[in-house]
This record gives structure tokens, sequence and C-alpha cells, in this order.
């Protein structure tokens, strides 16, 4: 959607004041001369000879985790805060918006009535309805908030991911937690974010970490400019409603071999390198130093394992689950998250809509209605039934976000019929469950337009510390950089009473 209407009024709150931390130990992860051997193999497939320099912290304050792994659910466009999880009936005309608040199965906590379903599961789930940022152009909400900084990285551009920008918490998580069962610690799914325009969305990529430690993204969606939401069935136009594209359709990754590498013939590569002293040389030079590229070994997983492979695979499930998650973008997407970290993976970060699909400027009742709030509520619903009855709620820690919230103001863009919010970085409302969340809890408030943080404002910079310390992390974890100066994870303490 177009550029932000105006700017975020004088007196918005301002990020939170960062932590230092000191710098813990370091140990290199190790590399076995057979996995540097495949990976050589991965090399003469022609996935690339990339290297790094990133260490993993060992500090001496190494936390127990409270999950195994996280799912962050991420939605591009902004949600609307009134119209979803802080309602605001009691607010003026032209602010409380068309929809009517429900009881949750919790007391005293209400949200939209087009969320029935995550209503009757609040013992389940908790919100932060304060977390606030200062900005309202939708790249740099995402460069907030998919990388958990409150300020903009230096040489910052909307119009491009540039070397300078924050790694993302999918990059970081990536670069930190140790690979399980043959799996990239970290994956994004179902789609890189990509405006219509062809400008890709910053804020998803490794940045200053470097390109060797980009996020895994697993595509399983076509890129189609023109169409939104959850398709099939709930897909649409902001203006027109809805728009059936019979070419969209979700599926799952293609990891297999290529028709012309078979199996064994990718062992007789694997076995070639052996017999090229050269490349073993290097290999194991590379073997012993920081620099090992760990995306050359999980790429000859994928591509070799049957297990890794099932991981993505969402077909393999009965119809009872699959109508349960939904038959659509967003539930086969949460879908496959619970296949993943079930499997081993430590964060799936899952892009709910394409092309800003969340950015209600126009129709925004119509379209959260009928086409948004739905899936939604469906699949996440879902996604919390399974990992309770797998027994996985416990060790995984679901969170939900956009780049920012929308305005309490309902307004209308010219030319257009029905009536929207506009962007709005000061409040939105954060969605945790899992992972020792205290299921049926508030943390802060927003005032009573739904405007600005009342009470207990929470910063990106909190938000991704609290993800941080699920995962393990110690407080004093870094990674180091080119130049060997480290760069610390957390910037603020986790959120405070949501554990």
């Amino acid at each position: 959607m177009g550029q932000p209407a105006y700017g975020l009024p004088a007196g918005a709150p301002t990020q939170g004041e960062t932590m230092p931390h000191p710098v813990g130990s370091w140990n290199h992860p190790a590399v076995s001369r057979r996995t540097a051997i495949q990976a050589g193999a991965v090399g003469l497939l022609g996935l690339g000879m990339n290297h790094v320099q990133a260490l993993r912290a060992q500090a001496s304050d190494q936390r127990t985790p409270r999950a195994k792994a996280v799912i962050y659910i991420f939605l591009s466009g902004g949600l609307a805060q009134q119209d979803s999880f802080d309602p605001k009936p009691q607010a003026p005309d032209g602010v409380r918006g068309e929809f009517q608040p429900i009881a949750t199965k919790t007391s005293g906590i209400f949200v939209c009535e087009h969320l029935p379903q995550l209503a009757a599961r609040s013992d389940r789930w908790a919100l932060v309805r304060s977390l606030t940022h200062p900005y309202n152009e939708h790249s740099q909400g995402h460069m907030i908030m998919l990388s958990g900084r409150s300020t903009l990285p230096p040489g910052f551009s909307a119009q491009e991911p540039r070397p300078t920008d924050w790694p993302s918490i999918a990059a970081v998580a990536g670069a930190m937690m140790r690979p399980a069962n043959n799996l990239p610690p970290a994956i994004v799914l179902p789609e890189k974010l990509i405006h219509r325009t062809g400008r890709v969305i910053p804020g998803q990529f490794a940045g200053i970490m470097g390109r060797d430690r980009e996020p895994w993204f697993a595509k399983a969606v076509p890129f189609n400019a023109h169409t939104y939401g959850a398709y099939p069935g709930y897909e649409f136009h902001h203006e027109r409603g809805h728009e059936v594209r019979p070419e969209n359709a979700f599926q799952s990754p293609n990891l297999s071999l290529p028709q012309e590498l078979s199996q064994g013939r990718l062992a007789r590569r694997v076995s070639l390198i052996r017999e090229l002293d050269a490349q073993r040389r290097y290999l194991e030079h590379a073997a012993s130093v920081e620099n090992f590229d760990r995306y050359r070994q999980s790429a000859v997983s994928l591509l070799a394992d049957p297990a890794t492979q099932r991981a993505f695979d969402i077909s393999q499930n009965d119809d009872k689950t699959l109508d349960r998650y939904g038959r659509h973008s967003f539930g086969q997407s949460l879908l496959m998250a619970r296949q993943l970290v079930e499997a081993g993976v430590s964060l799936v970060q899952v892009n709910l809509g394409n092309n800003e699909t969340w950015d209600t400027h126009q129709s925004a009742f119509p379209n959260l209605k009928n086409f948004l709030l739905p899936p939604t509520d469906q699949a996440v619903s879902a996604l919390l039934d399974d990992l309770h009855d797998r027994g996985l709620l416990d060790e995984t820690l679901v969170v939900m976000a956009g780049e920012f919230g929308r305005t309490p103001r309902i307004f209308s863009i010219s030319n257009t019929a029905l009536p929207g919010r506009d962007h709005w970085g000061a409040v939105q409302t954060v969605f945790f469950a899992g992972g020792g969340v205290r299921g049926g809890t508030v943390i802060g408030a927003s005032d009573r337009i739904g405007g600005y943080p009342a009470a207990d404002p929470q910063t990106p910079d909190h938000f991704a510390a609290t993800i941080y310390q699920a995962l393990g992390l110690p407080a004093t974890a870094a990674w180091l950089d080119d130049s060997d100066r480290p760069h610390h994870l957390y910037h603020a303490d986790p959120i405070a009473g949501l554990m």
C-alpha cells in the first residue's frame, strides 16, 4: 500500500534505553571432517562456497531455555489493535470501529467478535497491549519489528535491504542456536516479503552479520502482486474485495534432488571429494577455523535426508488436521511451522500475508471480517491446540505481531468507497502463547482510543529479548563481526510479568 498519510504526532513515545551487557566467553562450533567433505559436495552441486565469522556465546550464566522453539507469526502491513485484541467500545464515533467486543474464557479480557476461537482459548495466551516505537512507514516498521531494535541502522534505506542493516531475529537465532536433526536452526516461510512494486522489504535478512548468515527462506507460495490474504478461499483485493486466482496455491518446498542427480550420484560426488587432495586440504582447513559455513552442511541434509524433507511436507497429515488448520495459506503455513519445530528447528518465522496484506487503509472492516481475521483465528487456534495435544506448547513460544498498529482515527482515502485506518507505530498489541507464558494475562494498556501506551510501555527491544530469553540465550550473548567486534543480542530486558 502507499506511504502513511501523516507522521507520528508530537509527544509520541520513543524507544526505551538500551542496556549494555558484558562480553561472555566464546567457543567455536566444532565441525567434523565428514561434515566438511559433505559440505564440499554441495560446492560441487553449485550451491555456493560462502564462509562466515560468527560465534556462539557460551556464557557463564547460560540459562535453561523456557522453550525449545519459537514460532514468530508476522502480520505484514500492520494489524489494527482496536479491531482485534484491544477493542475500544466506549471510544467516540470515528474511533471504535464497526466490530463488537466479545468475552474470552478469561474474565475481564475482551477481543474482537471475529476472533471467537482464540477467545475460547485465552487461558493459553497473553497480550501485551503497549508495544510502541516511533515509526509509521512500512519498511521502517519491518526493520524495527523483525530485528527487535528500536532505532534504525546507520544508512537505512526504505527502498532496499543493505549490508549495514540490523540482523533479523531469525538471522540471529540461526547463528546462535545449534542445528538439530539435519535442519537449519531458523527458517522463514512461506515467502520473502516483497512489495507489489518488486521492492524487497528490508529487515528480513542478516544485514551486518553478513550474507553467509541469511536465514533460510522456504518458498511455499507463488509471489502474486495483486492478490492478498489466505488463498485459496480468502484471497482479496483491498478495494475490490474477493478475487479468486486459480494459479495461487500453497505447495511444500521442493527439496528433492534434481532429476539428473540421483541419491547414488550424490554419494559418488561426496566420494569424489575424498579423491581430490587439494579440495580435502582446503576443507580440513575450513573445518578448523571459525569461518566454516553451516549453510552447506544443512544443504546436503535437505537434499539427501528423507526425514528432513518430511518436516516440510504437510500432505502427510490426515484430512481432520488439514481441515482444522484450514486449507489455505495461513493454516498450511502454520501447520508446516509446527512440523518444523517438532523436527528440531529453533525458530520459524511465518509471514501471514504477502505484500503488506494487513495494510487496511481502505475497506478495512469488510476485509478484516471476511478475509483476514477468520483464517487467522482458525489457524492460530489450531496451532495452539495441536501443540498442546502433542505436548509441545509448554516448550514452544508463539508470538504474533505486525510492523505497527493502526490509527485511532478511521478515515477515507480519496477515490475509495469504504474507510480504514492508517499506519501507527505509537502502539500495537502483541500476542504471546506457550513457552512458559502465563495464560489469561494482559501486560500494559493503551489509552481510551488505542492511540498510545497508558501503562507499562514495551519496545521492540523488550520483544526481541523475550524471544532470546525463551530460547535460552544468555544476557551476555554476542556474535563477532569480521573485525572481531562483539554485537550483543540484548538491548533491553525481557517483558516482565509475561512468563
